[in-house]
């Protein structure tokens, strides 16, 4: 099934079964574990809409940002396979719910270093086997407004938000004036809180790869062992 996919991204999510991906299939109405659409609950507004953006990608914090290949799959999940094996897993510290830059998420109360550093060792031991950045890829993520520091990250490394830009976050939403912000936040301390309570790690190398349908799938979880 592998083969099928257009691109790769390595992402962390929680471990199948938790509370934490419960809670998060069913708010985005994705569940990329499974490959199958989850019925909304009823938080009293649009959750379809407010989710409509990151619904595609499943509950995930971006490691290595989405990429075609430039190499066979299997080599590439080797190499991935291998990575994790070296690598020690990170306590990512109590989560929580905060707006970032117009968007929901889920982030750390302060960012480890450690994941810092994990993060930026998976963009450049993977690199290799990424393909190159296509012109109208570059000339998309431009749009954006990039800074002098972005832009140079986005061409030497496939995207803009990495190493010293990396932000660990779980999208939640798409963008969002202050008003709809705040019945967001209402309505995902509500359905998101009890699920927040549990300690949380990076402790896998999650693979995803992106279908014919433009959602992600999880293809496999690769446990770090270092």
């Amino acid at each position: 099934m592998s083969a099928d996919f257009q691109r790769f991204a390595i992402y962390y999510t929680p471990p199948a079964g938790s509370a934490l991906a419960h809670a998060g299939a069913a708010w985005l109405g994705w569940d990329a574990d499974k490959g199958c659409v989850m019925a909304h609950p009823d938080l009293g507004l649009d959750l379809a809409a407010l989710t409509e953006t990151p619904r595609k990608y499943g509950l995930h914090g971006t490691l290595k940002p989405p990429m075609a290949l430039a190499c066979p799959v299997p080599d590439f999940l080797d190499a991935v396979e291998t990575l994790a094996r070296d690598m020690d897993p990170v306590a990512l510290g109590r989560l929580r719910l905060r707006p970032m830059d117009g968007f929901l998420a889920i982030m750390p109360e302060t960012q480890p270093r450690a994941l810092g550093d994990a993060a930026a060792r998976i963009v450049q031991d993977l690199d290799p086997y990424r393909a190159p950045l296509s012109d109208h890829d570059i000339a998309r993520r431009r749009k954006a407004g990039l800074t002098a520091r972005q832009d140079a990250l986005l061409l030497r490394w496939g995207y803009p938000y990495v190493m010293d830009e990396f932000r660990f976050h779980v999208t939640l939403s798409g963008k969002r004036d202050p008003a709809q912000m705040a019945d967001a936040l209402r309505a995902a301390h509500a359905w998101f809180d009890p699920a927040l309570e549990e300690d949380h790690h990076l402790d896998a190398l999650c693979v995803f790869g992106e279908g014919a349908d433009g959602r992600f799938h999880l293809v496999t979880r690769f446990a770090m062992r270092g």
